[in-house]
């Protein structure tokens, strides 16, 4: 066994052992623990959770290797996710948290009808699921390069760890364990980013640093085959990079794994404060982003420009073994990069493995490379918990419960949301074995997803009074519809090839075509039907203003009247 293996067994196993005793002294028997925590998670830790559930793999693994190759045009995730978060934060978890349910199905369900709760919870399973997909790849991910196992087998530990704590300790135990697992990620992302720049610049700080190096970097990346990475719109037309920022934007405040970790807390103004502490440790994350795509994508470049197919560096040979770098057949010197397997290019670099492999491309010791693979595992297992808890509660709670056995105990709908949870694992292992796309582009789909489904009918449900629950219901059906089905006719999914953009427009962009038709189906129908009775009205005035004003609007209209 390798040193790199030794030290990723310390500290995975380390881990998770943690994270499996934290779950176990956290574990629940009641509805409101297994959900929302029992309402009693510390502002400071909430953030902290909400920023682990917010980091996924997709962030950790991916999101650095997208913008190494898109160049400038990457920045479409940083703004997306992180804009959304204001948008959440601001306009949507606070009203949520004052109306005091467990899931957004139930939001939607009191505001406009059952008919809206049942489809809200399809929508809710349907975005979870494929977000977790992105997850359970990641997972596979790390293991496959550091445990020596294929990515079939990585990806199914990589579930039945993350299963097993989910079911174990539901919301709170989950909650408790993202705490620390975004103490292993964020220690994991920043410690090698900091010694790079430090090795490369002199200055160990990324986010300042890496500015020293760009126009090296443009000048190999051209020579390389690739654009500059300082170049806007190269990588995607201009009309794409709006459309994607937006779909992540307005998805993100439709998420409703991310949505629901604002019930945790004690207090309508702890939410609010969450959200500070939680854009806060995310803001470290991200800010580091584009230095870590940088400098590992000129280390990459420089380590095999011009060198002979037998003589690359021992991190080509150890990814090799993975399937996710190749080497062209025929290639004898290696003088073009791509990570587009159809591109021709002598070699072929995935982009999920870059923050996986920097610390091996720049020679940093095996511990740092062991830190780094845990931190992977705790991005994707943090998310991923969070996604199958929506999952679970969507199925128990909003389906099993209203649905199917009204006098169901607590104990029956705990039952049924583990087995929905072990479902959605199982499912999960075979698309996170053959995901559609790159992590990154996967999670951007559920986002994509949400923005078209969740996002028109919680802000027109807190924000316009005469929303009905007719116009809700046919607008997150035709959303939805909509977008999905724009993302399977382009993606090479169910055994169908890829079919070309229409109007240059991506399907990670979809969202927010798909938002827009959403707004305008709900707004027309709820006009051409009645409106909504009136102690609907009032429970939507209660969650936007304080008690004592409503007082004061009442008495006001009193007086004129």
């Amino acid at each position: 066994m390798s040193q790199i293996q030794t030290w990723t067994l310390v500290f995975i196993v380390g881990s998770f052992a943690v994270y499996l005793y934290i779950a176990w002294r956290s574990r629940v028997k009641e509805t409101a623990g297994f959900y929302v925590a029992g309402q009693g998670i510390p502002t400071i830790a909430n953030g902290a959770a909400v920023a682990a559930d917010w980091m996924s793999a997709a962030s950790f693994i991916s999101m650095a290797g997208l913008i190494a190759f898109l160049g400038s045009d990457g920045t479409i995730y940083l703004m997306g996710w992180t804009g959304g978060y204001v948008l959440l934060a601001l306009l949507i978890a606070p009203y949520l948290r004052k109306w005091g349910k467990f899931t957004v199905p139930e939001f939607v369900g009191d505001r406009y009808s059952e008919t809206v709760r049942t489809i809200a919870a399809v929508a809710a399973i349907i975005i979870s699921f494929t977000y977790v997909v992105g997850q359970m790849r990641g997972g596979g991910i790390v293991f496959s390069r550091f445990l020596k196992l294929d990515v079939t087998q990585g990806v199914v530990l990589a579930a039945v760890i993350i299963g097993l704590y989910a079911v174990l300790g539901g919301m709170k135990g989950i909650t408790w364990t993202q705490v620390a697992q975004y103490t292993v990620l964020i220690v994991a992302y920043l410690i090698p980013a900091f010694a790079v720049a430090q090795q490369m610049t002199g200055i160990p700080v990324p986010q300042v640093s890496f500015g020293q190096i760009l126009a090296e970097l443009d000048a190999i990346s051209v020579e390389m085959g690739l654009n500059q990475y300082t170049e806007a719109f190269a990588a995607r037309p201009q009309i794409d990079v709006f459309l994607v920022t937006m779909a992540l934007m307005i998805g993100t405040a439709g998420l409703p794994h991310v949505i629901v970790r604002f019930y945790t807390t004690k207090s309508v103004r702890g939410a609010r404060y969450s959200a500070f502490w939680a854009l806060f440790f995310i803001a470290l994350l991200y800010t580091t982003a584009p230095a870590v795509g940088a400098f590992t994508k000129l280390n990459l470049l420089q380590d095999v420009n011009g060198v002979s197919a037998n003589a690359l560096p021992s991190w080509i040979e150890n990814w090799a073994a993975t399937g996710l770098v190749t080497v062209s057949d025929g290639a004898s010197t290696i003088n073009s990069v791509s990570n587009s397997p159809t591109s021709g290019a002598d070699l072929i670099v995935n982009n999920d493995i870059l923050v996986l492999a920097s610390p091996e491309i720049a020679g940093l010791p095996a511990p740092i490379v062991g830190l780094v693979a845990a931190g992977g595992m705790a991005a994707a297992m943090s998310t991923a918990a969070g996604l199958l808890l929506v999952i679970s509660s969507s199925f128990s709670h909003d389906l099993y419960f209203r649905r199917v056995k009204r006098d169901s105990t607590d104990k029956q709908r705990l039952l049924a949301g583990r087995i929905a949870m072990g479902l959605a694992v199982l499912v999960s292992i075979y698309a996170g074995i053959n995901p559609p796309a790159f992590v990154a582009q996967v999670v951007a789909f559920a986002f994509g997803l949400a923005a078209a489904s969740f996002f028109p009918a919680i802000v027109l449900g807190i924000f316009w009074k005469r929303c009905n629950a007719t116009g809700a219901a046919a607008g997150m059906v035709t959303g939805i519809l909509f977008t999905a089905s724009y993302m399977i006719y382009t993606l090479p999914v169910f055994g169908t090839a890829a079919n070309p953009h229409i109007f240059d427009i991506s399907p990670e962009g979809i969202g927010t075509i798909g938002a827009i038709v959403n707004f305008v189906v709900t707004i027309v129908v709820s006009k051409m039907t009645a409106p909504p009775p009136e102690e609907i009205s009032e429970m939507v005035e209660s969650i936007r203003y304080p008690a004592n004003r409503r007082e004061v609007t009442a008495g006001t209209a009193a007086d004129t009247a």
